[in-house]
């Protein structure tokens, strides 16, 4: 897999990932360690990205 299809993958699932956050803090029924655990995989796609990218 090339470099450039491997950012688009990351990228794709960080939005994924941004959305299911978004969707999890609207319900009330999740728990906010679930939420974090969420959040902490999204900035290590992100610092994954920022990286590949430099």
């Amino acid at each position: 897999m090339s470099v450039s299809a491997h950012l688009t993958e990351l990228k794709k699932k960080h939005e994924s990932l941004g959305l299911e956050v978004e969707q999890a803090q609207r319900s009330p029924g999740i728990d906010d360690l679930h939420i974090a655990q969420l959040k902490k995989q999204k900035l290590k796609l992100k610092e994954e990205i920022e990286r590949l990218s430099a």
